[in-house]
């Protein structure tokens, strides 16, 4: 036999026992066809969904006091410190005031004088001794010196800087013996009967919110106590620069008494958009094509491919709300490497999630 001739019978035998070895095996691309796919399914039963938010940011007063002086003048006496609670009227500051006080007693002395000169020309008014020109300026001059009384009494008045609501002293600035101008800053003081949180919310979020919606919140500073918190405000707008819309949360009235500080760490989860009855699938069942998403619905031993309206997706499910029914299985996985009309065999059922 001939080289070639050789050649040509090795190989027609090497292609024999190939193709039997594939068939002994099971393995030829149409047995593997129609060999029924393994796969993992879920029952479509309505369900419910929310949205889960995850905000943090510092507790504060929601009202903060900066007391300034109405006078200028020397300091004679500070009677708080920084961390004191004072009560509202509770005098802070006492200014020396002692030329106001001089110029009171000689406004007081002056109105007495006037009110005595316009009682005697009263008097003869009646007896129509004095003109009417001489009681026009009698009574005139009493008033001038009441205004001026009163104007040295409000001065004098000013000496003493008043807490103006019940709240605790946070800085001061200010100590005996300085002298102080006019506006200028002498303490600052928060009001603690008010707690907020105030957080930024991104878009997709505060559409969900409300005034007056609660929310719990915890503290790393006590991560044992849960409050429930109160959103008070939202604003009109988101901020310029963040876009996110800024949004108060106000604490229980109590929460100073559980120790609550300003300046701690509040962390505030919740669910919002809460969807009840709604049917839904793993999201990673939904597949996309040619812009239509679609589900393989399990039809007896095979899939079928079904197009679907979807709606809200919350925490790894998506919402149904065209095309299936309650009660059909669906694939649970991806369907993208899955073909209409496959033969199936359920290894495995998906619960709630």
């Amino acid at each position: 036999m001939s080289y070639f001739g050789r050649r040509l019978v090795v190989l027609l035998t090497f292609m024999l026992l190939s193709a039997c070895g594939t068939e002994e095996n099971g393995d030829s691309p149409r047995e593997r066809q129609s060999r029924p796919m393994p796969i993992e399914v879920v029952d479509v039963a309505p369900r419910e969904l929310v949205r889960e938010i995850s905000l943090s940011g510092r507790v504060r007063p929601r009202v903060m006091v900066r007391v300034a002086a109405r006078t200028s003048g020397a300091v004679d006496e500070v009677t708080a410190d920084e961390g004191d609670w004072v009560n509202q009227g509770e005098v802070l500051v006492r200014l020396d005031m002692s030329e106001a006080q001089a110029e009171l007693a000689r406004a007081e002395a002056e109105a007495e004088t006037a009110r005595l000169d316009y009682q005697r020309v009263s008097e003869l008014r009646e007896r129509e001794v004095a003109t009417a020109t001489e009681y026009q300026n009698a009574r005139a001059a009493l008033q001038v010196a009441e205004s001026t009384t009163l104007l040295w009494r409000t001065r004098v008045d000013y000496g003493e800087i008043r807490a103006p609501r019940d709240a605790v002293v946070t800085r001061r600035h200010l100590e005996p013996g300085e002298a102080i101008q006019n506006q200028d800053v002498l303490f600052e003081l928060a009001a603690m009967d008010e707690l907020i949180v105030r957080v930024g919310v991104p878009e997709r979020d505060i559409v969900h919110l409300n005034v007056g919606d609660l929310l719990p919140m915890r503290l790393d500073a006590l991560p044992d106590s849960v409050f429930q918190t109160r959103i008070r405000h939202i604003a009109p707008m988101p901020e310029s620069g963040s876009q996110l819309t800024p949004v108060e949360f106000a604490l229980p009235a109590d929460a100073v008494d559980e120790g609550v500080r300003p300046g701690f760490l509040a962390r505030i989860q919740g669910s919002v958009d809460r969807r009840t009855g709604v049917l839904a699938v793993p999201s990673g069942a939904v597949g996309m094509s040619r812009g239509e998403r679609y589900l393989m619905v399990v039809d007896e031993d095979r899939l079928e491919r079904r197009v679907v309206e979807t709606g809200v997706t919350r925490g790894g499910w998506t919402e149904i709300i065209s095309g299936l029914q309650e009660g059909e299985v669906v694939l649970a996985t991806n369907p993208l490497e899955m073909r209409d009309g496959q033969s199936i065999r359920i290894v495995g059922r998906r619960g709630e999630q």
